[in-house]
């Protein structure tokens, strides 16, 4: 994957997903001194996590957004928009939300490529 060489992970995520994340070493700092993460909490709006979500989609340091799933709801007619490859928009579970493959846009889509005879 020399596409993604240099770039970064960012994540959108709970609490507990971030810290983790955070602790694992995928927390940077880009020049103009904005995060590759965003921990949303009660009180985050979901136009600053759709503002997060785009302006990591427009970052040319970033090659892969992890956003757990039940926060993709919350903006998912802005998930199911993005199309391109890189960055990679990559749905995970959190600790109190069990992961559910019917609501993956990235599963959805690559399901609508293939017959059910190949899929088996």
């Amino acid at each position: 994957m020399s596409v993604l060489k240099g770039k970064l992970i960012s994540v959108i995520g709970d609490q507990d997903t971030c810290t983790g994340f955070l602790l694992g070493g995928i927390g940077e700092l880009n020049k103009h001194r904005k995060p590759n993460f965003l921990v949303v909490e009660k009180e985050t709006s979901i136009a600053e996590i759709e503002e997060t979500f785009k302006s990591f989609l427009n970052r040319e340091d970033i090659g892969i957004i992890l956003i757990n799933q039940h926060i993709a709801e919350m903006i998912r007619h802005v998930v199911d928009q993005h199309n391109q490859s890189i960055p990679a928009v990559l749905e995970i579970p959190s600790k109190e939300q069990p992961y559910d493959p019917t609501k993956d846009s990235v599963l959805r889509r690559a399901k609508g490529l293939f017959s059910a005879e190949e899929m088996r």
